[in-house]
């Protein structure tokens, strides 16, 4: 029987093949600093054991659509020299749910809109309840607003 030496690091082929994440979406949380690596001599990525939960987590937040930037602002908030414990998923978790019913009463608010738009198929540009309530687009001045905005 091998055993594992839970102290050893994993290249980013390890994290993937283990996390279900691409190689590609790693470099990509790398880059926006939500996870890290150190580099060898040969200059490969390594990434301590304790990624893997990191990963997990990211993924489980996407999930819940929650933008990356709230991720990475969350992950601030957590050593970088430990995995993730379930103390601080309660934590993260306790954050994202105000939010995530916070965004459920948004959403079900534009759903009952939805309906008198459907009847009508005009999405004007004045009387919209979706797209210009109280018609605040025209108080802007003439133009295309809504291209301007991402």
């Amino acid at each position: 029987m091998t055993q594992i030496d839970v102290h050893k690091e994993l290249t980013v082929g390890q994290v993937a093949a283990r996390s279900g994440v691409a190689v590609t979406a790693l470099h990509f949380y790398e880059a926006k600093g939500l996870i890290k690596s150190t580099r060898n001599q040969g200059n490969q990525r390594r990434y301590p054991r304790g990624v893997l939960r990191r990963v997990a987590l990211i993924k489980v937040a996407q999930r819940l659509g929650i933008p990356l930037a709230e991720i990475g602002e969350a992950l601030k908030s957590l050593p970088d020299d430990r995995a993730p414990t379930a103390a601080d998923w309660q934590t993260l978790s306790a954050q994202w749910s105000r939010n995530l019913d916070e965004r459920i009463n948004q959403l079900i608010a534009l759903r009952d809109r939805l309906d008198g738009c459907i009847g009508c198929g005009c999405l004007s540009m004045e009387g919209c309840p979706l797209r210009n309530q109280g018609d605040v687009l025209g108080q802007r001045g003439p133009g295309a607003h809504l291209l301007d905005e991402p």
